[in-house]
Formats: structure tokens, sequence, C-alpha cells
């Protein structure tokens, strides 16, 4: 059935209005072309058990819209191209903040108008993740989901329509065969790691601010391996709470609560940044350009990914793609 009618027995929508929304999809993604015979009403009945009665509807609603045509004895045909099929993208991201707003705004801008994007926010809940996944089934021509580091949430997306799925930021194994624009965060790491070095050398140690709950695991991957490679003195933190500053250190910070307790602590403890030690943070926002004379980040560009993502959906593009990212040097390093 080459792709064209895909039902979801579990979603609210009524499977008439699924039939019709795929149909629309297929036209619109030009994988049904003018004068092309549509799936018969009997073979959607069989593949998804549904009543004839059911594809019906769905085939005399495009009908009456002037999308499709009968031939008796013979079929449905695709009758015209040209009408107004508005997209309705399902954009699901972790949380609100600024550099996923810059993602988003990069994305609603490529998009131009050309879609409904409705956002929601799973707050790193699995539960809340599924049940969003659950309630959007079948409502959505397109599926963006950004699954961060969440248990279960594979299964949770492997119950979408396989063929509309895009995923965001952060993939896995069990994600590989959906197109994606994500980070390579073992590698990201690593490699600005490198391009710090001459500016490492004259420190005595790196401390990673690792809590573990947010932020992905690759990061400690490529932290690791550079410490080893480079037999430098390294320590992994959980937080950074009651923690104090050791002169000649390096604190290597994704989370951005923990930055400032970084600045708050060198504040009591009267030290220099850039001086007595140093800061690289995660996530390039405008403000680390002037906070305390400006911040070295580690950083993908928010930008790219949206601006990418937007383009891969406008053209149904099916690829995997590895988000650019660098180290941005300034006076904390």
């Amino acid at each position: 059935m080459r792709k064209i009618i895909d039902i979801n027995p579990h979603s609210a929508t009524p499977k008439y209005r699924q039939i019709v929304l795929s149909v629309e999809m297929a036209i619109a993604e030009n994988r049904l072309g003018k004068n092309e015979r549509l799936p018969s009403v009997n073979k959607i009945s069989l593949a998804f058990g549904l009543s004839r009665d059911t594809v019906l509807q769905a085939y005399d609603e495009l009908k009456k819209r002037g999308i499709i045509y009968a031939v008796p004895g013979k079929g449905y045909y695709v009758k015209s191209t040209e009408f107004s099929f508005e997209q309705r993208i399902f954009l699901l991201f972790d949380e609100l903040n600024a550099f996923k707003e810059e993602i988003y705004n990069s994305f609603l801008q490529t998009m131009d108008g050309r879609a409904q994007v409705d956002i929601f926010f799973h707050h790193f809940n699995p539960d809340m993740f599924r049940k969003l996944i659950h309630e959007s089934n079948g409502n959505y021509s397109k599926y963006i989901v950004m699954p961060t580091n969440l248990a279960g949430a594979a299964a949770a997306i492997k119950t979408l329509p396989a063929q509309d799925v895009f995923v965001l930021d952060q993939t896995n194994a069990d994600l590989q065969n959906y197109p994606s624009v994500h980070q390579q965060f073992a590698d990201d790491m690593y490699a600005a790691l490198v391009k710090a070095k001459p500016l490492l050398e004259k420190y005595r140690q790196l401390v990673l601010v690792f809590p573990g709950q947010k932020e992905p695991v690759a990061m400690v991957e490529g932290f690791n391996r550079f410490c080893s490679e480079q037999a430098f003195p390294s320590e992994i933190i959980n937080g950074f709470d009651e923690a104090s500053i050791t002169i000649g250190s390096v604190f290597i910070v994704p989370s951005d609560t923990h930055l400032v307790n970084v600045i708050e602590q060198a504040r009591r403890q009267e030290l220099a940044i850039g001086k007595d030690f140093g800061i690289i943070s995660y996530n390039d926002i405008p403000l680390k350009k002037v906070v305390e004379n400006g911040i070295t980040t580690i950083s993908t560009d928010f930008q790219a990914m949206g601006h990418t993502l937007a383009q891969m959906v406008l053209g149904n593009v099916k690829v995997q793609i590895k988000n650019p990212s660098d180290l941005i040097v300034r006076r904390s390093l």
C-alpha cells in the first residue's frame, strides 16, 4: 500500500479522519500524484480491520472536496494536488530555556508559516513524555521529539507513525532509524577540550560538575577520554552547592545553575576568574558574552539546529545530521 494509509488504532482521531489525513499527506509529500490510483476500499478494510463504510466515508469526504474522483469498477484516483493542506506539527521539548527558545525561533522562521506548530514540554518526566506522545498520536502530520535521556523514550516514540517522526538534539542506538538533527556529546566535549589544550596548560586540574539528571552521559565519556589521553588530573563532582574552589582548577559546568554557584563562590573566596581558576560553561547564550567579562563555552549552533530541522521537515528529508559544535573562548579561560 506504499505507505499511503497509516492508521493508529489507539488514537482518539476517528479512523475515517486518519484516512483523509493520510491521503492529504501523501499528496502533499508527492507520494501520490495527479491521476494516480489510491488503495482500494477492500484493501484498506482488510489491512486495518475497518468496515467498508469507514473507508467510504473518508473517500466521500475527499471526493466532496475535489481531491479525488471515482471511476466505476476501477477505483479512486487523485483529481487535484492543488488544495489547501496545512501541516500540523507536534513539537515536544524537554524544557524551555534560552537556547531551546533559540532552536524554536529558528525553526519557526524557516517554516515561514507553512505549518501549524504546537509545542509541548515533558520536563524530564517519563510519565508526562508518554502521556503527551499518546494523546498526540494521529492528530499531527509530523512529530518532532526531544527524547533527552529518558528511560522508555524510544518505546513511546515507536508508537508514532514511523515515517512522520523526527528526533531532535539527542539520539541513541534505539532511535538510529529515525531522521534527526542531533549533538554528539562525547565527540563535542573531547574536540572542545583538545582545542582548549593550550589554554588549559596553565591549570592543574579539570573538574566536571555533572549532576547526571538532565545532562547527557556522553559528556562524561568525552571528558574522561581527553583527561586519560593527556594525563590531565581530573575530578567529576555531582554538584557545587557547598564546594570550594581550588586555585588552578578549571570547572566545566553543563548546568547554568551550577555556573552561578561557581561564580558566587569565587566572589566569596575573592578569586579572579581566568587567573586563579577557569570556567568552561556548556551551551552559549548572549548573556555569557558579558557575564564576568565573558564566559568560555562549549556549544552547538542552536540557530543552525532549528533551521536544519525545518528544512528536513519541509523537504521530508530522512537523514541523520550531526549539528556543528565549537569551543568559544572568552576571558573565563
